[in-house]
């Protein structure tokens, strides 16, 4: 073994077992008050159907890097009457095992109907789910725009498909969406790469900062 993939594999393990918020990074709830973060893993709402390992407080921690540009991302959306909607930021490893577990237990079909109609269940590992998450690195979130409705409240504007549908419905330029969902997704797409960040076509909530400060370590500490 090399000396440089020694040393990445020794981080890699010093990282998994660290509990504490790693230095560079942020919680983007305190950088961006405004923001609506709705962290879906932290309660039962989820395609696993149960909170999920690791997630103990509704907070978004990213990369500084990552959330110094969401700022940026936030002020534009802002001014033209949106707020960002977060569904995730970093999520530890813990939560990506837990996904893999729930992935290979193919007896356990509740959510099927709400999250992978149209897919089977052994389909999801892969493009959808894997082993090893860009979201543990710091510089991956998940994210929709909210409008306010009349009562003032933030409610997610109509993208097409909802939050971790596992379907070809949720890909980046599926024409299977109308021309307003379309557009939704097209206003979203290029307030993040206004930002720096880069849409993941399997999934059009999906976006990573460029370029990402971590490549090959994969964080662990609880979301508290």
């Amino acid at each position: 073994m090399k000396t440089t993939a020694l040393a990445s594999s020794l981080l890699l393990s010093t990282q998994l077992a660290a509990s504490d918020i790693p230095a560079d990074f942020s919680d983007v709830g305190q950088l961006i008050p405004d923001a609506q973060i709705r962290m879906a893993y932290l309660g039962s709402d989820n395609f696993v159907g149960t909170p999920v390992d690791g997630y103990e407080a509704n907070k978004c921690y990213l990369q500084q890097n990552a959330a110094q540009a969401l700022i940026k991302v936030q002020q534009a959306a802002r001014a033209q009457g949106y707020s960002l909607w977060i569904f995730d930021c970093y999520r530890p490893q813990r939560a990506v095992n837990h996904f893999m577990r729930w992935a290979a237990d193919l007896a356990d079909t509740t959510t099927k109907a709400q999250y992978y109609p149209n897919l089977n269940k052994d389909q999801l590992v892969g493009e959808y789910i894997a082993e090893k998450s860009g979201h543990s690195r710091g510089s991956t979130l998940d994210l929709t725009l909210a409008k306010q409705d009349e009562q003032g409240n933030w409610q997610p504007i109509d993208m097409g498909s909802p939050f971790d549908m596992f379907d070809p419905v949720s890909n980046v330029g599926n024409p299977a969406v109308n021309a307003a969902q379309t557009a939704n997704r097209q206003l979203l797409e290029n307030l993040m790469l206004q930002g720096g960040f880069k849409v993941y076509n399997m999934e059009w909530w999906h976006f990573t900062h460029q370029p990402p400060v971590y490549t090959d370590t994969y964080f662990d500490f609880v979301v508290r």
